[in-house]
């Protein structure tokens, strides 16, 4: 027997259309491309959007095709997005971070008809151009006054296209399982992989991302979201906060942490999503002027994993609670969130920092399971480590236009980290299985070396990995990248981890390097960090 609720298709059109009906008038502030700040509304962002959307379908573009962005977080951005999105078309952000031949690589594959850009990236657009014989028109997403000089095909201005365009236009008349957004993954390892969203997967993530325990958005938050739209959706939250009817605040080009912290001060921010690196250029930046943060209650860090340190910075010297997510593009992003347990909120904040450097637990709509080599379940015992598997109507189970399903035969996905799960639930990522470091036959965790190496305060940046050993197979070794004007000092460095990380743990040996690379996303890059390192040998003598 099947229920006799109504049949309402879970599209991301209705999503706006709820901000314009019920929060239209609710404030979306930009850092505009341009420069000024420029301020609008869900509803004129809505009518934009339609419009949008009437260019597309003169332009031919039908359901199924692949439109591009190649944008900063802007309004225009989401007006494209939606525009997009209400005709079943599928909006692909594109990476600008990535290498030029990766981005050819993802257009061409994508097979994008349509490029919207910001006036930042049209000399990367005009250079690769050539390469991309798909691409019939480029929008710049600007006015006539500011738009350059290009050789672009077709290129028009934004705001030209949509003011010769109806607001009337038929959105979500169509399956909820229609292809919705493409998002590629960074692809450190071979080609960067197509995950292809689907209407009804990204709605229900957002619904999943306005639980309390993750966004927890409402139309008294203000929320700036640092974390590009083309970084897995931005984490959900240009669904989210026109969802909740939020105040978005949306940083353009801008990341500084000068830059940032003027927004998050003039628009009264109280919530903001970034990665690691951001958050210690804003503390940076305050602790040189000696600033205040005035409203800001909550940030999200994710990315990569958080350190003590950060997380430290911001609740002892602002008063400021750091909730750590884990996710990945397969996942839409949204995996895990640190949040504390009401035992755990009554510990002491030291004693809460054991679980808060973990990734924390699932959200409902998210399931976990570790196992073993042979595809076992391992127990969550805190200790045990074991390949991390992830399931639910936000995970990707392909990729787009590769053969064959990525989950096993329980609809498992291999996210390709290893971590432990303790008997509260909360996971901890220990590593990507690619960057296991293997001493004696036991796994080593790079990834809690690094977050209390770099809490050292001569350290900027640090990365662990595995060197050749010949007893051992491998032992780790600690590079950092040290702020302007230190000095290594290797025993100084070996002493701050005593006590911390077990005795066997610990470093061979200690490197200074002029740079730490991170990839397109803000992680470190260990492939090419090894690639580097190639030729790096450990000190003769060993301990046992």
């Amino acid at each position: 027997m099947l229920g006799l609720m109504q049949d309402w298709p879970l599209t991301v059109d209705k999503i706006i259309d709820h901000a314009k009906h019920w929060h239209g008038d609710r404030e979306v502030v930009t850092r505009s491309v341009e420069g000024p700040i420029v301020r609008t509304t869900y509803g004129r962002i809505h009518d934009r959007a339609r419009r949008v959307s009437n260019a597309l379908k003169a332009w031919g573009i039908a359901p199924g095709d692949r439109v591009a962005t190649l944008a900063w977080n802007t309004d225009k951005h989401i007006e494209t997005w939606y525009g997009v999105m209400g005709i079943g078309a599928v909006c692909h952000t594109l990476n600008p971070r990535l290498f030029p031949e990766q981005l050819v690589y993802i257009i061409n594959h994508a097979e994008d008809r349509v490029i919207f850009t910001d006036l930042t990236f049209v000399p990367l657009l005009e250079a690769i151009l050539p390469h991309l014989p798909k691409v019939e028109r480029v929008i710049i997403m600007t006015d006539d006054a500011h738009m350059p000089q290009t050789t672009l095909p077709k290129a028009e201005a934004y705001e030209t296209v949509i003011a010769g365009q109806s607001a009337e236009v038929v959105w979500g008349d169509f399956d909820e399982q229609t292809a919705c957004g493409l998002c590629y993954t960074s692809g450190t390892t071979g080609h960067p992989k197509g995950v292809l969203y689907s209407h009804r997967s990204n709605f229900i993530h957002t619904l999943l991302g306005l639980q309390s325990t993750v966004l927890g958005a409402t139309p008294n938050e203000v929320i700036l979201p640092v974390v590009p739209m083309f970084h897995a959706n931005a984490w959900g939250i240009a669904f989210g906060g026109p969802a909740a009817g939020a105040k978005l605040v949306m940083p353009g080009a801008k990341m500084d942490g000068a830059s940032i912290y003027e927004l998050l001060e003039s628009e009264k921010v109280t919530f903001s999503a970034a990665v690691p690196t951001v958050w210690q250029g804003l503390l940076g930046h305050m602790k040189q002027n000696d600033l205040r943060l005035s409203t800001v209650k909550r940030v999200l860090i994710g990315g990569s994993a958080v350190p003590e340190s950060l997380i430290r910075a911001f609740h002892d010297d602002y008063g400021i609670e750091v909730l750590q997510g884990w996710g990945m593009t397969e996942t839409s992003p949204i995996g895990t969130l640190s949040n504390m347990t009401p035992e755990l909120a009554d510990k002491p904040f030291e004693e809460q920092l054991k679980w808060r450097v973990k990734q924390g637990t699932p959200p409902l709509g998210v399931e976990l399971k570790l196992k073993n080599d042979a595809g076992a379940a391992l127990p969550h015992d805190g200790v045990t480590f074991g390949h991390l598997m992830v399931k639910g109507p936000t995970v990707a189970r392909a990729y787009f236009r590769e053969e064959g399903d990525i989950v096993d035969d329980e609809g498992f996905f291999d996210t390709g980290d290893v971590a432990t799960v303790d008997d509260l639930g909360f996971m901890q990522i220990t590593d990507r299985s690619k960057d296991v470091i293997k001493s004696g036959g036991e796994w080593i965790s790079s990834i809690e070396i690094e977050n209390i190496a770099v809490g050292h305060p001569k350290v900027e940046l640090a990365a662990v990995i595995g060197a050749a050993h010949a007893k051992w197979d491998e032992r780790p070794v600690l590079i950092v990248r040290l702020k302007d004007g230190e000095t290594l000092d290797k025993q100084e460095h070996l002493d701050f981890l005593h006590g911390k990380i077990a005795k066997w743990w610990m470093p061979d040996d200690v490197v200074a390097v002029d740079e730490i690379p991170l990839g397109a996303t803000g992680k470190i890059d260990k492939k090419l960090l090894r690639e580097r390192m190639k030729d790096y040998r450990l000190p003769e003598i060993q301990p046992d």
